[in-house]
């Protein structure tokens, strides 16, 4: 019980023993929602009462007077049709008790603490000889509760510790031996500097932010197509290595193409959001899932920034916190105008060039800054790099003839010969052609004319002159001023589909025009429209004015039942959008890491903190509402938060060096009896223990046996599965194709994950689908997993590979055991130890028949399955 006190923050005022002070977060709050909110709540006011908003529940309650409060009165009534809660048990005494000494003390209402900002108390106790801040705020509640910390942790387990959190590895044989020799205080500052230098810390990093990110390999739903996102987990694995800060690293995934001129990489990093799936499956509606996709982003961004459950919003108002209806539509309103939909081509996207086309793209930016202005250069550099906005059908008028298909893996207008439709309104004066794309099924003549059937023509595109398979470039170049264009499709044959046309884009005037090499620098486009030697990474690009979506509230969350219209904003509960900031992407990213949101820097602490310890400050951080775990250390918790956003800059590095140097990391993990009533570690009285996430382990295991390869980036990989797990999945004739060379060995996270079916070494060990964010992953401990660690070919083909290696130092077989167990468990063996793994060697040996390899395997595979090997302590 004392742990229990400890860990609730209680807001104390001045008062008597006799009269201890109510806290409505802390007291009344947990009663009020697991009692009464379901029909007080924001999905229902029973009897026009909520008890979500102040100025709703105080209807119920005289501040001062419980006995002339409604709320105590249908709580204490004896009537079971007028007793609260309506059928259902009543509260307890203690229960009614706290109310009314609440209501006696004046009900003061008090915000959920996640909404006040972080406010650094200074700890009681000092900070203690080579620690930090840290370990005088967690020796507060250690004091407080009677316990002491434990001893520092053994020098080999210590260094295995920071190594795995920092790297997602073990340390080599020679890390191990170096800090064992000199296990000072400058050889663990020296150990963590090396760690966090090292380019494995942003591979093990991204590991746990694609997770977040929901990043896959492959498209998701019923046929789960492949999609090339895999720049976006580089642009990851970079940014953390590089230690960008928090706060751009958010600005640039959430609105990087809004940025003034976006780098290719700043493009790349907004992939963040469209890792949501999309869907191929016949039947469905491309709006449907588009809307799906935005919702997505709007449930991903507050819980990934903001630690709020927000997808209950998209249909009422929230439960338990004071968010409303509308206010998810606000936040809606700020993705909606992104130009990608539930297509199978998946633009926008941002081309990554091959070398061969990388020269012609230099050639044409270098020609348009040399003859062109500012604003021309910035034109040509976004339309080099993802080709938007399209002109798509569903942006056509008057169209005669065409029939609008609207599929789940594409859209298009099936054109008949006498088919037309027009373009929208568009200033002429600056466009130079126009870009076809178009799947033509038979010959036909496409004519453009201006305004109307009977205006003049300005351009024609013949099938039968092939351009290649891109989009087809038609010549606009000596139209002026601002037109609707009529376009008609003809062709010899009639009733039949000539062409399906998925849409348009305008290109703009090459500047230069009569200059030397002006015609070979503009073939360069047609080269480039046509070229299909790049990789094209699906981004996020804002529809142009002109094309921008209306945003409503959708009734109970129903696409189909538009309400009023949004035009975006944040929950009143939170600081306000900075007065005339344009409200799009880019304001939405900057308010959430500014000094005024309360969230967003405890949510990133809490996460780090979780991510070394097993734990977070607070137990969940996906939610860090009323119905989320209060803080066990909420002073620690703010003094992180302040810190990180203001003293380190948003440095990630610097916050995580701060943390892994406190004493309070660095303890023993070992339990002891009176740590019997803090099973969760709850008061930090031990050092961190916990079992290796799905790609620590793999990673591990390949470290060990000196099979993993260090080769970073690109493509992703395909280790050995079982055959035929990719069967049974519709309209795909796509195979695992197992990867030779280093590429087997490389780290879990370049493995190829496609949602449907998950690698089975990443999946047995609770790794994620990545269907949606997923802030904690649940950890078990399962026969299953005993079985692949025992058995998976992965695991035995590294087993014996560290055997042969062994083998080839030394071939007596005490010497061999040691060495196995030093590489495996990077400690000296116990003497009891060496005669149980003797004794095993022994017996193995003779059961296959002398083969000492065999049978030093049985050793090694004792070994890569003790609880040792498995878990982080």
């Amino acid at each position: 019980m004392r742990i229990l006190l400890l860990l609730i923050p209680v807001v104390v005022a001045s008062c008597t023993e006799a009269d201890p002070r109510v806290s409505f977060n802390a007291d009344v709050r947990p009663i009020l929602n697991a009692k009464c909110v379901g029909c007080h709540g924001g999905v229902k006011q029973a009897g026009d009462l909520g008890l979500i908003f102040r100025e709703n529940a105080l209807g119920a309650v005289v501040p001062g007077q419980p006995r002339r409060s409604e709320l105590i009165r249908r709580v204490r009534h004896e009537d079971p049709e007028v007793r609260m809660p309506y059928e259902a048990p009543p509260l307890s005494e203690a229960e009614i008790q706290t109310l009314e000494r609440w209501i006696e003390q004046g009900a003061e209402w008090e915000d959920h603490w996640a909404y006040e900002p972080p406010v650094p108390t200074p700890p009681s106790s000092p900070v203690p000889d080579g620690g930090n801040e840290i370990d005088a705020y967690v020796a507060d509640a250690l004091l407080a509760s009677g316990i002491s910390p434990a001893p520092a942790a053994p020098p080999a387990t210590l260094l295995r510790r920071v190594s795995l959190d920092l790297t997602g590895l073990p340390p080599t044989p020679e890390e191990m031996e170096t800090f064992l020799a000199d296990p000072s205080e400058a050889a663990y500052s020296r150990a963590v500097d090396r760690l966090l230098a090292s380019p494995r810390y942003g591979e093990h990093r991204a590991a746990g932010w694609l997770d977040l990110a929901r990043y896959a390999d492959s498209r998701g739903y019923e046929r789960d197509r492949p999609r090339t996102i895999w720049p976006y987990r580089d642009w990851v694995i970079r940014a953390f290595n590089d230690d960008m800060p928090f706060d751009q690293f958010t600005v640039e995934q959430l609105a990087g193409d809004l940025l003034p001129n976006p780098t290719p990489d700043q493009l790349i990093a907004t992939a963040f959001h469209r890792n949501t799936p999309s869907n191929g499956e016949g039947g469905t509606n491309n709006e449907e899932y588009r809307t799906v996709s935005v919702m997505d982003r709007v449930n991903t961004t507050w819980e990934v920034w903001q630690g709020t459950t927000m997808a209950c919003v998209q249909c009422h108002s929230h439960p338990y916190d004071p968010i409303l209806h509308e206010d998810y539509y606000n936040s809606f309103a700020f993705f909606n105008n992104t130009a990608d939909h539930d297509h199978v081509w998946e633009l926008p996207a941002v081309r990554i060039p091959s070398a061969a086309l990388r020269g012609k793209i230099d050639s044409l930016q270098n020609w348009v800054t040399s003859y062109g202005t500012d604003a021309e250069a910035d034109y040509w550099l976004r339309f080099l790099q993802t080709r938007e906005p399209i002109v798509r059908p569903y942006y056509f008028e008057d169209v005669v003839g065409g029939v609008f298909t609207d599929r789940a893996d594409e859209d298009f207008m099936v054109m008949r010969s006498g088919n037309s439709f027009l373009l929208p309104t568009t200033s002429l004066d600056s466009v130079e052609a126009l870009h076809l794309l178009s799947g033509d099924r038979r010959d036909y003549v496409l004519e453009v004319r201006l305004d109307d059937s009977t205006g003049a023509t300005v351009a024609t595109y013949d099938s039968q002159r092939k351009q290649g398979s891109g989009p087809k470039i038609i010549s606009l170049d000596s139209v002026r001023g601002r037109h609707r264009l009529f376009v008609t499709v003809t062709g010899e044959e009639k009733d039949v589909p000539l062409t399906n046309i998925y849409g348009f884009y305008f290109q703009a005037r090459l500047p230069g025009a009569g200059r030397d090499n002006y015609a070979a620098v503009k073939q360069y486009i047609a080269d480039l429209a046509g070229s299909r030697d790049s990789v094209q990474v699906p981004v996020l690009s804002d529809h142009p004015p002109e094309m921008q979506r209306t945003t409503h509230l959708f009734e109970r969350g129903n696409w189909l039942v538009p309400g009023r219209v949004l035009d975006g904003g944040v929950p009143a509960i939170m600081p306000p959008l900075p007065a005339g900031q344009e409200k799009n992407r880019l304001t939405f990213a900057r308010w959430l890491t500014a000094p005024e949101n309360p969230l967003t820097a405890r949510v990133a602490v809490n996460r780090i903190w979780g991510e070394l310890f097993g734990t977070g400050l607070v137990a969940t951080p996906e939610d860090f509402g009323s119905q989320g775990a209060m803080p066990t250390h909420p002073e620690l918790l703010d003094w992180l938060a302040v810190h990180f956003a203001t003293d380190l800059k948003w440095s990630t590095k610097q916050l995580i060096r701060l943390i892994v140097h406190s004493k309070t990391y660095r303890q023993s993990s070992a339990a002891r009896p009176e740590l019997g009533d803090d099973p969760y570690n709850q008061l930090l009285a031990r050092g961190p223990r916990s079992r290796l996430t799905a790609e620590q382990l793999r990673d591990q295991m390949l470290a060990v046996s000196g099979l993993l390869s260090d080769k970073m980036y690109g493509p992703g990989v395909m280790p050995p599965q079982p055959d035929g797990l990719w069967d049974h999945i519709p309209y795909s004739d796509i195979k695992w194709e197992t990867s030779a060379g280093e590429d087997r060995y490389r780290r879990a996270v370049y493995t190829y994950l496609r949602r449907s079916v998950i690698h089975p070494g990443l999946t047995t060990f609770d790794g994620s689908s990545r269907e949606i964010c997923l802030s904690r992953r649940t950890e078990t401990n399962t026969p299953l997993q005993a079985l692949a660690t025992l058995n998976d070919p992965a695991f035995t083909e590294a087993m014996h590979h560290l055997v042969g290696e062994v083998l080839n130092e030394t071939d007596d077989p005490a010497l061999a055991v040691d060495r196995l167990h030093r590489r495996v468990l990077y400690r000296p063996i116990r003497e009891g130890d060496r005669e149980d793994l003797l004794q095993l060697y022994r017996e193995a040996l003779r059961e296959y028949d002398g083969r000492q390899k065999d049978a030093l395997f049985v050793v090694a595979n004792v070994l890569f399955n003790l609880d040792e090997f498995l878990t982080k302590s």
